[in-house]
């Protein structure tokens, strides 16, 4: 004789009341109101022959911890381990945090204002901090520290990028700029800065005093991590 437990285990996201619904919670109630598994469910759409997408997505979420960053870290390949995700699956997943990304990022340009370094980290973490190889980025901004422009410098291997100062200085004659801020990223796993990214550092900063202009930080990045020298006291 089935128990109610097992009974309810068999339970698809159609059987239940309407209220526990993800999709119609969502409508009635409201985003505030879903879990991370909830709201999880909502992308994934269904689950598997034994559990519904709730109960996939709270198996997923304790696989990271239940940390929604831990997923998102997850490459296209560590997802199609878990049981129950599929290419489609997967795929969407990563197009949802693509997604999510994105408009942070565009929220932060289009503010068009640098107030610290969590912004930067909006506009550059995801472009930069996940690459094989190393890429040096400047940030151009006016006197109100409304951005003007941003653009790649360098482009290197695994452990150095060659940065042109003059370059640096020229790009920021051309967008009359009066402030920049640098970043690259590290492919080690460390962002500890290296005598070469100190030297460096220090060397943007004398071209661009002599020039009249600001260097503001410098923000090294390795996925969710990262290290800025204002931050640090270095500038």
């Amino acid at each position: 004789m089935a128990t109610q437990d097992s009974l309810t285990a068999r339970l698809t996201i159609p059987d239940w009341c309407v209220e526990d619904r993800p999709r119609e919670k969502y409508a009635q109630k409201g985003a505030a109101s879903l879990s991370d598994a909830e709201l999880l469910a909502i992308i994934l759409r269904t689950g598997t022959s034994t559990e519904s997408a709730v109960d996939l997505s709270k198996r997923i979420l304790h696989q990271c911890d239940n940390k929604l960053n831990k997923l998102e870290e997850m490459s296209l390949q560590q997802l199609l381990q878990i049981h129950g995700i599929g290419q489609a699956k997967a795929v969407t997943l990563k197009a949802a945090f693509e997604l999510g990304h994105r408009i942070r990022s565009e929220r932060v340009e289009s503010g068009g204002h640098i107030h610290s370094s969590t912004d930067v980290l909006e506009i550059m973490q995801k472009r930069i901090s996940h690459l094989r190889h190393e890429e040096f980025w400047a940030i151009f901004l006016n006197q109100a520290a409304r951005i003007l422009h941003t653009e790649q410098i360098g482009k290197g291997g695994l452990t150095s990028t060659t940065v042109d100062v003059r370059l640096i200085a020229q790009k920021a004659l051309l967008f009359e700029a009066t402030a920049i801020i640098v970043c690259h990223n590290h492919p080690s796993g460390s962002v500890k800065p290296s005598q070469a990214d100190i030297k460096l550092t220090r060397d943007i900063q004398k071209a661009l005093e002599f020039l009249n202009i600001s260097l503001l930080d410098h923000i090294i990045l390795y996925k969710n991590s990262h290290f800025s020298f204002l931050d640090n006291g270095i500038l």
